[in-house]
């Protein structure tokens, strides 16, 4: 069964949601992301995806507090990132509470450092974020294009030992008109062992049934629930009887 993992994106320390990675179309959920977390573990939910959008805009961890306290107050499995630059700010993530962290921009501005966190903390703790715009990566908060081609790329870290990856096509981010099918496909042709985790585009329950039919293991969906497109009934229904 695909697995359902929503996501909490803070800024302030409130949950909420961009379009598109854009700060400026923030839309702030709730005050309280501590709050969000216990409700969605009471619906079934077992892993939590927190992103820390101040952090990936300045470029070291922020909301490390917002993290210790779902931590704290729920027994979610928690992938956390945002930020995470440095040896320091991983140690900052684990003691935090997050399980596992997930690289990105550090992927690909400092592959070297990046590589050292696979081979110390193992693949088990250590997620590669590919945040993709036309099949190339972008960094830094999605702020930033690069020429670097996706497939390459994964093909790279999947040598170095990574097993998971979440994937963001931006272009259908935060947009609620469905996830990017042909491209998970295509990644799931070339590496079919591969934990991949789907994310962006999901506008309700239909797409997620799609992405479980394709063969995707995982998908990270907010907007959708956020927007009432998906409810906490819903989840626990598929969770219930899917699983």
């Amino acid at each position: 069964m695909i697995e359902l993992i929503p996501a909490i994106d803070i800024i302030d320390g409130k949950c909420v949601r961009l379009s598109q990675g854009d700060y400026e179309s923030k839309k702030v959920y709730n005050e309280d992301p501590v709050e969000v977390a216990l409700e969605l573990e009471a619906h079934g939910i077992r892993r939590l995806h927190v992103v820390d959008l101040d952090g990936a805009a300045s470029h070291h961890i922020v909301n490390y507090r917002t993290l210790h306290q779902i931590a704290a107050r729920t027994s979610l499995i928690i992938d956390f990132g945002g930020g995470v630059k440095s040896i320091e700010d991983l140690g900052i993530a684990f003691d935090n509470g997050a399980e596992m962290v997930t690289g990105g921009s550090i992927a690909v501005n400092n592959a070297p450092l990046f590589e050292s966190w696979i081979e110390r903390f193992g693949p088990e703790k250590i997620i590669l974020g590919a945040d993709v715009k036309e099949k190339k990566i972008a960094v830094n908060g999605w702020k930033e294009a690069t020429a670097v081609p996706l497939m390459p790329f994964l093909d790279h870290y999947i040598g170095k030992g990574i097993r998971q990856v979440i994937c963001t096509d931006i272009g259908c981010d935060g947009m609620l008109q469905g996830p990017s099918l042909p491209l998970y496909r295509e990644i799931l042709t070339a590496h079919p062992d591969l934990l991949l985790v789907a994310s962006g585009g999901v506008s309700g329950m239909k797409d997620i049934f799609d992405l479980h039919e394709a063969g995707v293991p995982a998908v990270i969906f907010g907007k959708a629930l956020y927007e009432g497109r998906i409810s906490l009934k819903e989840i626990e229904h598929f969770i219930v009887h899917e699983g």
